[in-house]
């Protein structure tokens, strides 16, 4: 199908993909590997240094490129979900048959997706994919945008995350309105998030909006940012989110084009044209199975969209795929690295979830259960974390009172333990210094399963900890 794929591309796609290109554009790829080579044998300038290059010495690279994707480009931005969202969207379009470019480490900036472009293009600048998958940060899709208009957005929710970067989450929903006012074929909104479904009035004319959404029974897993209270103030169970939502009043009309309306054990049950679709999943926690139902709906909207492009050709029958090859496709995605992701450590399943805001940590607490398994923390505060750790404070973390917590570390492992102990949670050993803290909770309790919730930067470390004890898969897609 790959070969068959329309090559439809749009006069205005054309035009930006020849803009603003220098003189010596023929030396951009091999000066952007250059400088990846040498800030690897000098370990100096991180891997978001090569992008930073390029997009000075030739800004309108990162147009051009992109710009030669017959099917274009899908953006996943929004607060919670966009790795392991992306990861799926891009894993479903690629086992149907599509050539798919995406940034699968969560290098979410512009300039990080340039670097990961330099990995990919050869010396002359070709790009051999059919479409693009990438993720970006809130802030910085805005400027992504400016230079790539979207065929596809997949907006999926706003709270409040990172407060000393984006302020108010009103904020947060702003910057995403440029997105869904860039978009040019399809934005795809969580119906179930009053802000994001709100921004079906920022699509421009021309452009189709999609909503994906849960069954009634299902909203009280999912709260909006409105939904939360704090925990300290207000004694409550675990995990336990509240159990009506006022603001989904005014969007429970909508219709959506893939519904979950059931979840279980890697398991879950999604509606799409009235009829239900059971399916096995190896993605962990409920709140992935929700990011299941969003990469479905806009996969969806795709491979409908190339069909029908492609319908006076061969490729019609090959890209028209059924709800159950959708469905098949989903049940194959795996966690994202960091996101629920399963590593074995001496006979132990380590898990690793990621937490950076209220919600994201309140649905971990919900979706794994502390008895039978040792839990650590790991809270960092650097600047891919944010640096205000205030919101440890609207997490409710009574649901560990009983097993408590192993381990506490990272930058802020002192402020984690005593948030922790406000919730009377025990916690049995604190350690600043993360690689010393993570070596002896992994080694501890051979056989024991263990949850590590960490910061972003934290589970980098810990990853990488990890990946000197034991074998660490790859993060790309499909590996």
């Amino acid at each position: 199908m790959a070969n068959n794929v329309s090559r439809d591309v749009s006069q205005d796609q054309s035009s930006v993909a020849q803009a603003r290109k220098p003189w010596y554009a023929f030396a951009t790829v091999a000066a952007g590997r250059f400088v990846r080579f040498a800030s690897r044998v000098t370990k100096h300038g991180g891997s978001a240094l090569p992008g930073k290059v390029v997009e000075k010495i030739d800004p309108g690279f990162l147009t051009r490129t992109l710009g030669q994707l017959p099917l274009g480009v899908v953006l996943v931005s929004g607060t919670n979900g966009k790795t392991t969202t992306t990861r799926m969207v891009a894993s479903m379009l690629s086992d149907l048959g599509l050539k798919v470019f995406t940034n699968p480490t969560g290098s979410n900036f512009v300039r990080g997706v340039v670097s990961a472009l330099l990995t990919e293009v050869t010396l002359g600048g070709k790009l051999d994919a059919d479409i693009a998958v990438l993720e970006l940060d809130e802030a910085y899709a805005v400027h992504f945008v400016k230079q790539v208009k979207p065929r596809y957005a997949l907006l999926l929710n706003v709270m409040r995350d990172q407060l000393d970067r984006f302020g108010e989450i009103d904020t947060t929903a702003k910057l995403l309105s440029h997105v869904a006012a860039a978009t040019t074929g399809t934005v795809v909104l969580n119906r179930e998030d009053p802000r994001i479904a709100a921004l079906a009035a920022k699509a421009p004319a021309g452009t189709t909006v999609r909503y994906f959404g849960l069954a009634d029974d299902l909203r009280h897993y999912f709260p909006s940012d409105d939904d939360m209270a704090t925990t300290v103030s207000v004694e409550g169970v675990a995990g336990p989110l509240p159990s009506e939502r006022e603001a989904a009043a005014g969007t429970a009309e909508l219709p959506a084009d893939v519904t979950l309306t059931a979840v279980g054990d890697h398991k879950a049950t999604f509606q799409m044209d009235g009829q239900d679709y059971t399916t096995d999943v190896k993605l962990e926690g409920v709140y992935n199975l929700y990011n299941a139902a969003a990469a479905l709906a806009v996969v969806r909207a795709v491979m409908q969209d190339n069909a029908a492009a492609s319908k006076a050709t061969a490729a019609a029958d090959a890209c028209a795929v059924s709800a159950d090859e959708l469905i098949a496709a989903v049940s194959r995605v795996t966690p994202a690295f960091g996101r629920g992701e399963v590593i074995d450590v001496n006979g132990s399943p380590v898990e690793l979830l990621l937490v950076k805001n209220p919600m994201g940590f309140r649905l971990s607490l919900a979706s794994f259960d502390p008895a039978n398994a040792d839990t650590m923390i790991a809270i960092n505060d650097e600047y891919a974390d944010g640096r205000d750790m205030s919101w440890l404070w609207d997490v409710d973390f009574t649901s560990l009172r009983a097993s408590g917590v192993a381990m506490v570390s990272g930058v802020r492992a002192w402020d984690m333990a005593l948030r922790l102990g406000y919730d009377q949670v025990p916690v049995a050993d604190t350690n600043t210094d993360l690689e010393q803290a993570v070596t002896a909770f992994v080694n501890a309790n051979p056989g024991t399963r263990k949850h590590i919730y960490c910061t972003y930067t934290a589970m980098l470390k810990t990853r990488a900890v990890l990946g000197r004890i034991t074998e660490v898969r790859d993060a790309g897609v499909g590996k």
